[in-house]
């Protein structure tokens, strides 16, 4: 299309057309700020990675020091066991994650595919635990779990995933509500069971919402500092906490600069996740609209 049709396409386009058109440049200008805006924090917490610890105690902010103190990153790594406390975090996180996923969308298909008395109540009943802070019942499961003996142990973790997320489900079932009854009806001419047809039909159809409940899962156990703060011993803690706990001098100060290297080597999975996740996690959430 040459310049002159371009021109031509775009005076003679509706008027809310041209609008839009003149709005971009705002628009980019708008998201550009907002965008500078939430990576200044992290902009500051590698500049602090990068200071000495004289350079943190001075009275003169350093922008960027020159030179970077690299050795940072090595020292946060063996100033505490970093890679064992990162294994907990991962072992941890992949082990809720992938229960998560599987019970969440076996309760998500039931929801949405299978009929019984009282689904709407039940349903209404999981959409208003979605309203509730994980908060108000951190002590009550707190003293639930020290009763049975559990605290200290990861099977609080593993009988979370197994009861599924209230979150989860909801996404699971948006999605397999949309999926054409006709699928079900094929599987169960040729014999196959309620059982059967979610994993063999279901299941390979939901490769979108699957990735994105399984990267929700595994984020929300990797960054959470409270549960594992309190229901871990410090032996088989998480990234999170020992974060908090190991970087400090011998007059029990905290060591900012290694506090701030280890952030960052402890953001760098997540990063990772997202990058090679992100194409099926933004299909996830783009499929699983309410019906």
């Amino acid at each position: 299309m040459s310049t002159t049709t371009r021109v031509i396409t775009t005076a003679g386009a509706p008027r809310r057309v041209r609008e839009r058109l003149r709005a971009r440049p705002v628009l980019f200008a708008v998201l550009a700020i907002i965008s500078i805006a939430l990576l200044l924090p992290f902009a500051l917490l590698l500049i602090t990675a990068l200071k000495t610890p004289e350079q943190l105690s001075s009275g003169d902010f350093v922008w960027f020091p020159v030179p970077p103190a690299l050795g940072n990153f090595a020292q946060a790594v063996t100033e505490q066991p970093f890679f064992v406390y990162a294994a907990n975090s991962f072992f941890l996180a992949s082990l809720s994650g992938l229960l998560s996923t599987f019970f969440s969308a076996l309760v998500g298909y039931g929801f949405a595919r299978l009929k019984g008395p009282g689904k709407g109540f039940l349903f209404g009943v999981l959409i208003s635990m979605m309203l509730v802070p994980g908060i108000v019942t951190l002590i009550p499961t707190y003293l639930l779990f020290a009763r049975i003996g559990l605290v200290g142990t990861y099977w609080p973790w593993v009988l979370w995933g197994i009861a599924g997320s209230p979150y989860l489900i909801f996404l699971y079932r948006q999605f397999f509500a949309g999926l054409p009854r006709e699928l079900e009806e094929a599987a169960t001419l040729d014999g196959c069971s309620r059982f059967g047809t979610f994993l063999r039909i279901f299941i390979p159809m939901s490769k979108p919402i699957i990735v994105t409940v399984f990267v929700l899962s595994f984020t929300g156990v990797w960054g959470d500092f409270i549960t594992p703060n309190l229901l871990l011993n410090y032996d088989n803690t998480t990234l999170a906490v020992a974060l908090t706990t190991g970087y400090v001098n011998d007059q029990g100060f905290p060591l900012n600069n290694l506090i701030a290297a280890a952030s960052i080597l402890y953001v760098v999975p997540m990063i990772i996740v997202f990058l090679f996740a992100q194409r099926s996690y933004v299909a996830g959430f783009a499929t699983s609209g309410i019906k």
